[in-house]
């Protein structure tokens, strides 16, 4: 199996799942009794404890997806199966993330990947052709390029295909034969060369969709009927949203060399004050929510930058008034309203919350 060079590691922004946590698969995978299906590196049992956490042979397993468990234990039975998965829900409901842990750990690669967009053609999923071989040898299997999906099925793996809503419909329609059939045509090629690509076991696919964008491209009801579908939820517990925060901020700034850190008391402030903009709603007094979706990956952004700013320009620690200032850029999107909305939620805070010394320095950074 094709995998990313390993050999410069070190200098990569970010690592496909299947590296970043190879030391905690090859663990799981040693310690791993239960029955897995034909094509699977690891039990169905033993990729809900890699993307939930728990423990494993007296060590613990690090929980990689927050809330939704009961998604993440029917997407790994329906991926068990022949009918695709496809995961929906507002941005920033780690749709993407489900799909990379998903695939990493059942497959071992989950960089078979399209991304879906207006610009996604046939080609790009399928495959290609190589037309210097083409005009010199004819169609053939060197002359042959293959796509992520020709990849997935020839290797018995994991097909990833992100915000599939963003393509035309005849391009997702695509994956229509490939998953009734299991199988792909090459009508090019003899038969004999590889005119008919049967998927290996393990072969299936994984295909995420924003609700922000229903309608932009509405899939066929003939190609609904061939997924699951798994609605992923935000985060409804603070404490969850806490964690979330906690970790992944801090592990990127680790990663940045950003001695910063996020303490928990800015960290509990910023996933507060997220819920409350997203219900509409201070301590009982209702507010006009934004307009954006302000996911969990919204909140670590904020948090991120505002620990960035503090390294870089002198200030000795994060606190609530550095959050503040990155978090118009985060409100504002598409509706300017939501500038006005933002300052109206300052100000009930500032109301109701007038004993709260690190509320007031949250709320009073932006002024009015």
């Amino acid at each position: 199996m094709t995998r990313p060079d390993t050999t410069a590691t070190t200098a990569a922004q970010r690592l496909p799942a299947e590296l970043a946590h190879a030391t905690e698969l090859e663990r799981l995978a040693a310690a791993d009794r239960g029955p897995r299906p034909e094509g699977w590196r690891l039990s169905p049992a033993m990729v809900r404890t890699f993307i939930l956490g728990g423990e494993v042979s007296g060590e613990p397993v690090a929980r990689k997806i927050f809330g939704n468990d009961d998604v993440v234990e029917r997407a790994i039975v329906t991926l068990v199966g022949q009918r695709g998965l496809m995961l929906v829900g507002e941005p920033g409901t780690a749709k993407s993330l489900l799909s990379e842990l998903l695939a990493a750990a059942i497959c071992g690669d989950s960089t078979l990947t399209v991304q879906g967009s207006a610009g996604v053609v046939e080609e790009h999923i399928r495959y290609g052709w190589n037309y210097a071989l083409l005009l010199r040898s004819g169609p053939g299997p060197d002359a042959l390029v293959p796509g992520p999906l020709h990849r997935a099925m020839s290797r018995g793996a994991l097909l990833r295909f992100e915000e599939i809503t963003r393509c035309p419909t005849e391009v997702q329609d695509n994956l229509i034969p490939i998953l009734s059939e299991r199988l792909l045509h090459v009508p090019e090629m003899k038969e004999s060369e590889g005119a008919c690509l049967l998927a290996r076991p393990g072969f299936n696919v994984i295909a995420t969709a924003n609700l922000k964008d229903r309608g932009v491209n509405d899939m066929s009801s003939a190609l609904k009927r061939r997924f699951n579908f798994e609605t992923m939820r935000p985060l409804a517990r603070l404490q969850d949203q806490k964690e979330l925060l906690l970790r992944e901020v801090n592990r990127q700034l680790d990663e940045q060399g950003v001695a910063t850190r996020l303490p928990a008391d800015v960290a509990q402030l910023l996933a507060a004050a997220f819920h409350e903009l997203r219900a509409g709603s201070v301590e009982g007094t209702a507010i006009e929510p934004p307009s954006t979706a302000l996911s969990t990956a919204e909140a670590i952004s904020v948090a991120f930058s505002a620990a960035v700013q503090c390294h870089y320009f002198g200030e000795p620690e994060l606190r609530p008034r550095h959050l503040s200032r990155f978090m118009l850029g985060t409100v504002i999107k598409d509706d300017e309203q939501d500038a006005r909305r933002l300052r109206d939620y300052l100000r009930v805070v500032r109301r109701v919350r007038a004993g709260s010394a690190e509320w007031m320095d949250f709320a009073d950074s932006q002024g009015d």
